[in-house]
Formats: C-alpha cells, structure tokens, sequence
C-alpha cells in the first residue's frame, strides 16, 4: 500500500522548508511586523547583501514576503504576519523563553544603513516584539 501525501501536508511542509535555515528565521524577525531593505538587513545582521537577496528570493518565491519598490529600493515584509506567530510557537514547543527570541528583535539604531527609509533606525516595530512576548 502507497502511502500519498494529502494537498494540505505539501503545503504545510513547503512552508516549513522555506523558512527553515536558520538565517531565514534571522530575516522573519528582523523584518518582524515592519519592512526591511537589503542594506537594512545587512547592517543589522553581518550577512553580505548577495547571501540576504539568496534568502529574500527564496521566501518570496515561497509567498512569505512582499516586495514594495522606492526608486532604487526594495522593501520585503511578511505575506502574513501570523509567521511570527508561528515563530514565537515553534520556539517554545523548543522550550525557547519568549525573552530570547524578543532579544532577536532589533532595538538599536543601525551605524551602516544607508537607504532613505532606515536613516539608522530599525524597521522593526514595538509591536513585533510585544507580539513575541505576549
């Protein structure tokens, strides 16, 4: 007997795949309920933009972030913000205190930013963080 994998379990499967690697959880929560830029995320995480813009790609292609154009700026934020919701799950089903995946969250100015939106703060807002916490 063939054992078939329902529409609903591929899904939920393709989902988990594409925000597994770790740098991705990275990105999700950086960007959090806000939007971020390549540079953004780049000061605020010490990755190189080409390893980012791989990751960005892959999220987007998968439908986990949207895209929003400002002259020579991209801007990615969660399709659904209910991703940190599952972030914020999965990190206690793996017995993670709320206060460190809060502690992920960015909460100090950017020194390398140079993109118009971020002027050196983080995109990330109060709320996202309040969202993991409660």
């Amino acid at each position: 007997m063939e054992n078939k994998t329902s529409g609903i379990e591929k899904r939920i499967s393709r989902l988990l795949k594409a925000i597994q690697p770790a740098a991705r959880l990275c990105i999700l929560l950086a960007i959090g309920q806000g939007e971020a830029c390549v540079c953004h995320l780049e000061a605020l995480l010490g990755y190189r933009q080409a390893y980012i813009s791989q990751h960005l790609m892959a999220l987007r292609n998968a439908g986990i972030l949207e895209t929003r154009r400002e002259g020579r700026y991209v801007y990615y934020r969660l399709s659904d913000e209910r991703l940190l919701g599952l972030i914020r799950e999965a990190g206690r089903i793996a017995e993670t205190p709320d206060t460190e995946l809060e502690a992920l969250l960015p909460d100090t100015p950017l020194p390398h930013c140079c993109c118009p939106n971020c002027r050196g703060k983080p995109q990330t807002s109060v709320a996202a963080r309040e969202e993991f916490s409660s």
